[in-house]
């Protein structure tokens, strides 16, 4: 192995963005992914990360020509060495979303084996790309701050200074001590009040206490997915929110979309996209609390039916308690990936809004074995979206259309939805 460049500084041009919020660049023969930074920019480029290898990860820590899509940043805390949040912080609105649209668009040829131009949209109530947001998670350090991840990093930023959430929300926190490895669900919810609650911290196991590698990474995320005693600190804990006139009520910590304006948009294009049918059946996977299972009672009327499955059962109940009167709607608790063999309905059409990491082949083909004519899938990430497009094409279902939004403004994060079609 050659030997390490962590920590040295380099001059070098951007080139292409890349999946995860950086720009290519090359220097003696290397590829570095470089964050801060933008297309065409010459930079001084100080590497963060070097495990050998093909590349290596870096910062630009000093833009020598700059784009004119450069702004200043618009947050304060996600520069180099800052937080991972807003890694688009210093693009403009406009900039962003052709550099997300540029990523969708490589991930879905070099992935899917699609050439397709991709439009990247903005979501209402985007604004200048701050204050969008209704709901955040902080970790909180061995001093009882709370605060951010820095990039790649369990170490925290205690600025409390991100402007993707109202500044309102975080009032009083850093003035309080919390539990140290705790973490602080932050809401403010569809009628205005703020739900703060502190999820105990997770219970380590030695692999994650000890090993700093991947093994010890991988290990504190397991344990951190797992649930924890939850404590409403200010508010309820239970957030009341709106799609379409109708109202849920969910625990803070639940999943609700983060972006203020995505539930509607979102639900608007599913309500077209289904295109349910009197008496159909429909299928809401991943389902939540069931918005989507909303919209599709709509078009399936009193003589369908539509089944939701969700693994949390809290959001189950939540779900039948916002739907008590759509008589056509039942909620499955459980995995999808468990449950879905065992569903019985038949299936028209269906809805899947799984998490980051995409539903995979063992569900896509699970749900294609029962020939519905239309699918619409949501993908939060472009290559797990592209993965799953691949997917579905070899499952003989071709992607019919396909929109993506700009969900997380300042950051490289992008909302996929695509609509597939029986062959």
């Amino acid at each position: 192995m050659s030997e390490s460049w962590f920590g040295l500084l380099l001059e070098v041009e951007l080139g292409a963005p890349g999946h995860g919020g950086f720009c290519v660049a090359r220097h003696d023969g290397r590829v570095m992914f470089v964050r801060h930074g933008l297309p065409g920019e010459r930079v001084v480029a100080k590497v963060t990360e070097d495990r050998g290898g093909s590349f290596c990860r870096a910062d630009a820590v000093e833009i020598l020509s700059a784009s004119p899509d450069r702004v200043d940043a618009r947050c304060p805390i996600s520069g180099p060495g800052g937080s991972g949040c807003c890694d688009y912080s210093h693009a403009s609105a406009e900039a962003g979303r052709r550099l997300k649209s540029f990523v969708v668009a490589e991930q879905l040829r070099r992935v899917a084996g699609i050439e397709r131009e991709v439009r990247v949209e903005e979501l209402p109530g985007s604004g200048d790309g701050t204050g969008w947001r209704t709901r955040v998670r902080l970790a909180v350090d061995s001093g009882g701050r709370p605060g951010y991840h820095r990039y790649r990093s369990s170490s925290i930023v205690t600025e409390l200074t991100c402007p993707q959430m109202d500044s309102a929300a975080f009032e009083g926190l850093p003035d309080q001590q919390w539990r140290p490895g705790a973490e602080l669900q932050v809401v403010l919810d569809g009628d205005g009040e703020r739900h703060v609650v502190e999820i105990a911290p997770a219970q380590l196991s030695p692999t994650g206490r000890r090993s700093q590698g991947r093994r010890g990474a991988s290990a504190r995320r397991a344990a951190s997915s797992r649930s924890r005693p939850e404590k409403a600190v200010i508010g309820s804990g239970r957030a009341t929110e709106y799609v379409s006139n109708r109202a849920w009520t969910l625990d803070a910590t639940g999943f609700w979309q983060a972006h203020r304006g995505a539930p509607q948009v979102y639900t608007d294009v599913v309500s077209e996209w289904a295109d349910a049918s009197p008496g159909d059946g429909a299928w809401d996977l991943y389902g939540g609390v069931g918005v989507f299972a909303a919209a599709l009672a709509a078009g399936v009327g009193s003589d369908g039916h539509v089944t939701s499955v969700e693994f949390s059962r809290r959001a189950a109940e939540d779900g039948r308690s916002a739907l008590h009167d759509l008589p056509q709607v039942s909620f499955v608790p459980g995995r999808v990936e468990r449950s879905i063999d065992a569903l019985a309905d038949p299936v028209s059409v269906a809805v899947l809004d799984p998490p980051r990491a995409g539903a995979g082949r063992d569900v896509i083909d699970a749900l294609v074995v029962r020939s519905p004519r239309s699918v619409v899938h949501i993908g939060c990430d472009p290559a797990s979206f592209a993965r799953d497009v691949s997917v579905y094409r070899a499952a003989g279902y071709e992607l019919d259309d396909m929109r993506a939004f700009d969900a997380f403004p300042l950051t490289s994060h992008v909302e996929c939805i695509g609509r597939f079609v029986r062959r």
